[in-house]
């Protein structure tokens, strides 16, 4: 019962804090010119299209996650007064507080990854928006070595501190990997971290995906008695929830490439630590389609004189290109999303 409570408090607080603080930070945001600018350059060549598709959206708010990040730090650190001063509170309320979100074996690897990959897109997203040193953004070979670096840590911490050598696959059991395990840990990190943020640019698209797939590690992880690392999960649920309530069509503000990276690598080290990469893999196909369409476009302009496959990448602004109207995409890739969080839980239930 006490688990019970304790997520629903969490949850709860988090919904409040993010929906009251909104609207007050739309208007600092207006008030200071915090919003985006439409990238025309492309990985190769220009994104022209790309930038006539969306013009409408030049100078809407962004960098939305300031408020995420904030509201995480203040539960946070309220957890860890609340919890040291458990004493006074329990003879004052007759209430046992028994947990802190800050906890060494569930919540400090996934905290320190939000805030570790937020850093550099942190810069990269106000560089963007100031347009400062007289660049737009950082380069993407910079941000490729960053996130290198990053993964790497988290692979030789994963292998040499925690004794991680194998990935865990229903039906085939542990697939042991040996000293592979560290280069296919980085690869999928940042492949997939990339996937996720080139998903993002229509209103509300990333955002519910990424909450269906935080919903089902919040299930995963209470089923695994990872109480405190399930409310994590259920923090950033509703925070999501919140945030979406000002970002579907036509959006209010974006949060923007800085959460879209440190949501889903958080994602994945909770995959690593709860030994759940198949249920990744299943809730991330429409991450894999995207940046596989990408992929798949960059190539045959390099291999067959600049003549595309598609008349966008990725996938959704392909269809975009085609005429297919915005909302009708992002609901579409919502049921998509919705059917995939399905599928895991039939398969959970036939592996019990």
């Amino acid at each position: 019962m006490w688990n019970i409570i304790f997520l629903l408090w969490y949850l709860l607080v988090s919904f409040i804090l993010t929906f009251a603080l909104s609207p007050f930070y739309i208007r600092f945001l207006h008030k200071y010119k915090l919003g985006k600018q439409i990238r025309e350059d492309a990985l190769v060549w220009k994104a022209t299209e790309f930038a006539k598709l969306h013009q409408h959206k030049l100078w809407t708010p962004a960098i939305w996650w300031w408020i995420i990040l904030f509201m995480i730090f203040l539960l946070v650190l309220s957890s860890i007064i609340i919890k040291y001063y458990w004493v006074y509170i329990e003879n004052i309320f007759w209430m046992e507080i028994k947990f802190s979100l800050f906890n060494r074996n569930e919540t400090y690897l996934p905290l320190f990854t939000l805030f570790t990959v937020g850093i550099l897109w942190l810069a990269d997203d106000f560089i963007n928006i100031k347009w400062i040193w007289w660049a737009k953004w950082i380069s993407a070979k910079f941000k490729m070595i960053w996130l290198i670096l990053f993964a790497s840590a988290w692979a030789y911490w994963f292998y040499f501190k925690l004794g991680y050598t194998s990935f865990n696959l229903p039906f085939y059991w542990d697939i042991n990997v040996w000293y592979f395990y560290i280069p296919i840990f980085i690869f999928i990190i940042i492949s997939m971290a990339n996937a996720v943020n080139i998903t993002d640019w229509l209103d509300g698209l990333v955002w519910w995906l990424l909450l269906f797939n935080y919903t089902i590690y919040a299930i995963i992880t209470y089923y695994q008695s990872l109480f405190i690392l399930s409310a994590i999960c259920m923090i950033i649920v509703w925070a999501l929830i919140a945030f979406l309530w000002f970002n579907i069509k036509p959006a209010q503000f974006y949060m923007w490439d800085v959460w879209a990276l440190a949501l889903w690598a958080n994602l994945w080290i909770m995959a690593m630590m709860t030994n759940t990469l198949i249920v990744l893999i299943i809730i991330s196909w429409i991450y894999i389609i995207e940046i596989l369409s990408s992929l798949i476009q960059v190539t045959s302009k390099k291999l067959r004189n600049w003549k595309k496959i598609f008349k966008i990448a990725p996938f959704h602004h392909h269809l975009e290109a085609c005429g297919w109207k915005e909302e009708t995409i992002v609901m579409r890739f919502w049921l998509i999303g919705m059917v995939l969080s399905s599928i895991w839980l039939i398969v959970s239930f036939l592996l019990k």
